[in-house]
């Protein structure tokens, strides 16, 4: 991002010599003309920046790369017409790639996000990125045929992953399975490195999940896995208070 920063494009030219310059360039240009107002994100603003997708509220909830996300306020709208009629009725989702635990749906007919719960979180023991959730994907497919679904086998696979991060580099158990390779080692490493311990808060017009909303054909019993808190949502505020 520093490089890119600095570099010039050819798709960002001054528009007085027409010459290629650089996003930091351009910036510096329009803050001299314009003047500069710095603005903390909120809650909201930080889910309109994640990436997206579109997804039809199924009975079961909705689906994003074999994971199942639901909650209780789906229960209006599943099987509905979002109202996009340019997207033939399905609704926004969007998630964080570096905390797949959780996604946010928005509510075409209300207003705001509803907030769903992966359905198998509580057999993992941490919020987890999409590089981690593909190489157990990947992991389950080079097992070959299992006799349960492939996101509970998917989602095993990634509870002994988080398992062996949290647990450090020097304190990993000797190579048992499929799982103990090289590349897992380093998926591991990978996914300690991408959840620092950060500042979150969820936003005034998001549902916030208790253990109640769990469903019966969540992938395993509270009681027996314990609870699971998502990181929520990025509050700039609260993390600039925690600065020097």
């Amino acid at each position: 991002m520093i490089h890119w920063q600095r570099r010039p494009h050819d798709g960002l030219r001054s528009p007085d010599s027409g010459q290629a310059v650089s996003p930091n360039e351009m910036y510096a240009v329009l803050v001299s003309a314009a003047g500069y107002l710095p603005l903390m994100l909120t809650g909201e603003d930080y889910i309109e920046l994640l990436p997206s997708q579109w997804r039809t509220i199924n009975d079961y909830g909705v689906r994003l790369d074999l994971r199942t996300y639901d909650d209780r306020a789906f229960n209006p709208y599943r099987r509905q017409h979002s109202g996009v009629t340019a997207r033939n009725g399905a609704w926004e989702v969007r998630y964080d790639p570096y905390d797949l635990s959780q996604a946010f749906v928005r509510n075409h007919h209300e207003g705001g996000w509803i907030r769903a719960t992966w359905t198998h979180l509580p057999m993992v023991s941490a919020p987890f990125a999409d590089f981690t959730w593909r190489h157990a994907r990947q992991t389950v497919a080079d097992a070959g045929p299992t006799d349960e679904p492939v996101e509970t086998a998917t989602a095993r696979a990634l509870a002994d992953l988080l398992d062996r991060a949290s647990a450090g580099p020097d304190t990993q158990p000797a190579p048992r399975n499929r799982l103990r390779t090289k590349v897992d080692r380093k998926i591991a490493a990978r996914t300690r490195a991408a959840t620092p311990h950060r500042a979150t808060v969820a936003p005034d017009d998001l549902r916030v999940l208790d253990g109640d909303d769990f469903d019966e054909g969540s992938g395993g019993d509270e009681g027996e896995w314990g609870t699971v808190i998502p990181f929520g949502v990025f509050d700039a505020a609260a993390e600039a208070q925690r600065w020097p």
